[in-house]
């Protein structure tokens, strides 16, 4: 066999993961290393929290300071990927996110090593983000690729939403971020979205060979050119910094609930339920203020 067996990553700060699974392995022939991380909540579909993305970065701090290490592999174990960022965490969480952290995408900017994504069963909301950020993605042919935010009052600005024009072009990002379709393999390697499809039976094989391959080469160089491509995404405003200044306030606003609130429920969202009795309530207001102008 040319690989050495996955083993845990251990070590001060990396054995007591709960959220993910943080692993390595060696290519015997090449000498180079293959760190995978892998989201482990299956029994969320691998749901997305702050605590999540705290032990990424440990893995990732660990992996991109470890010279055997060439390639970085972003995996999720279970049926599925990802789906996106915990609705019911979200009802509070999502604050500290936009004001006080960073979105996971900013690991794969910061990393050094090149970073494979490797997915099956459903990539939506958050994971779908970070997928496309990733250098590489392989995907099983069983995967569907999607954005959720807006169905669930889930705003998102920053880098890695327009830097999707540059993966897919401006009109079928457009389409992705806003209308939040959902899309097969096939049609995610149409657009351009996904390196590679093959059939699930086959998605690790597959990434050990793209590993090999990028083994295979001058791992200074890699560092260099991942840094070059990487760096079209540092002219975009920071995450969270459009929301914050168009919507100060959504995350307490009716609107800014209803979405989460709606998913948990199971029905269908009153947007423009809401909407309009805010226009009436304007409407209110501006009346309200001519009359006591006239009187006064």
């Amino acid at each position: 066999m040319s690989w050495t067996n996955w083993s845990a990553v251990t070590g001060h700060g990396l054995d007591n993961f709960v959220f993910i699974a943080y692993e390595k392995k060696h290519h015997r022939d090449l000498g180079g290393g293959v760190a995978r991380i892998s989201f482990n909540r299956p029994d969320k579909m691998n749901a997305m929290s702050p605590d999540v993305i705290d032990e990424m970065f440990r893995a990732f701090y660990d992996a991109n300071h470890d010279a055997t290490i060439g390639v970085i592999v972003v995996a999720g174990r279970g049926r599925h990927f990802g789906v996106g960022g915990d609705v019911e965490w979200e009802q509070w969480g999502l604050r500290s996110v936009f004001y006080h952290r960073y979105p996971h995408n900013r690991l794969v900017r910061m990393s050094s090593k090149p970073v494979i994504a490797q997915v099956q069963g459903y990539c939506i909301g958050g994971h779908n983000h970070m997928v496309y950020c990733c250098d590489f993605t392989i995907a099983a042919d069983n995967s569907v690729f999607g954005q959720a935010g807006p169905r669930v009052s889930s705003p998102a600005d920053g880098a890695f939403v327009p830097y999707l024009s540059k993966v897919v072009g401006a009109k079928k990002a457009r389409e992705i971020w806003m209308l939040c379709r959902k899309y097969k393999a096939e049609q995610a390697l149409e657009m351009g979205l996904v390196n590679t499809v093959v059939p699930l039976e086959q998605l690790e094989v597959e990434v050990d060979r793209w590993c090999e391959e990028l083994l295979a080469v001058s791992p200074g160089c890699l560092e260099i050119l991942k840094a070059a491509f990487d760096q079209e995404m540092d002219g975009y405003k920071e995450f969270g910094t459009i929301s914050a200044q168009l919507y100060p306030d959504f995350f307490d606003m009716p609107e800014g609930r209803e979405g989460g609130a709606a998913f948990l429920e199971k029905r269908k969202p009153e947007f423009w339920t809401i909407r309009k009795r805010e226009a009436e309530l304007r409407r209110q207001l501006r009346e309200e203020y001519e009359a006591r102008r006239h009187k006064d």
